[in-house]
């Protein structure tokens, strides 16, 4: 019996609609990340981009549990020195681009290297239900009926 190796001509990349509204984001973002890598399919080569490709709306109603909306920080480097840049993920999502929170939690689940960022390539995220891939007719992939966790009602803390 030989192994099976996925090339570019058998694997068969689907279009997946999720939406975000009340969903834990780190929930989201790992049934988005094992998507993107394609680990669910019977098919998978870890050394092929097999996964998905992944519409994400509603990303700025997003739910994150406990207090990390205020406490959970994120760091960038401007490149001069004494640059680092800390913002709270509610400065985020009350922000410009509130689906950074989302791209984030996922690229970091992602490998790194030329394959990841080439799965990364096929995640597009949107803070509004609009998206423009009507055309590829998405599947909806619905996350809060997966496991009651990942739609938490109500905060705690």
């Amino acid at each position: 019996m030989k192994t099976f190796s996925a090339t570019p001509a058998t694997i068969d990349k689907k279009w997946m609609l999720v939406d975000a509204e009340d969903i834990v984001l780190g929930r989201l973002a790992t049934i988005v990340a094992t998507r993107l890598r394609g680990k669910h399919k019977p098919s998978y080569t870890p050394h092929m981009d097999c996964g998905d490709n992944i519409v994400i709306v509603n990303a700025e109603k997003v739910r994150l549990t406990g207090r990390k909306r205020e406490d959970k920080l994120y760091h960038h480097h401007t490149g001069y020195p004494g640059g680092l840049k800390t913002r709270t993920v509610a400065r985020i999502l009350g922000g410009k681009r509130p689906e950074t929170v989302v791209i984030k939690a996922v690229q970091r689940m992602l490998p790194k290297g030329p394959l990841g960022r080439q799965q990364m390539a096929n995640l597009k995220v949107y803070a509004g239900p609009d998206h423009p891939h009507e055309a590829q007719q998405p599947e909806p992939l619905d996350i809060a009926a997966m496991n009651p966790k990942n739609a938490r009602s109500t905060l705690r803390g």
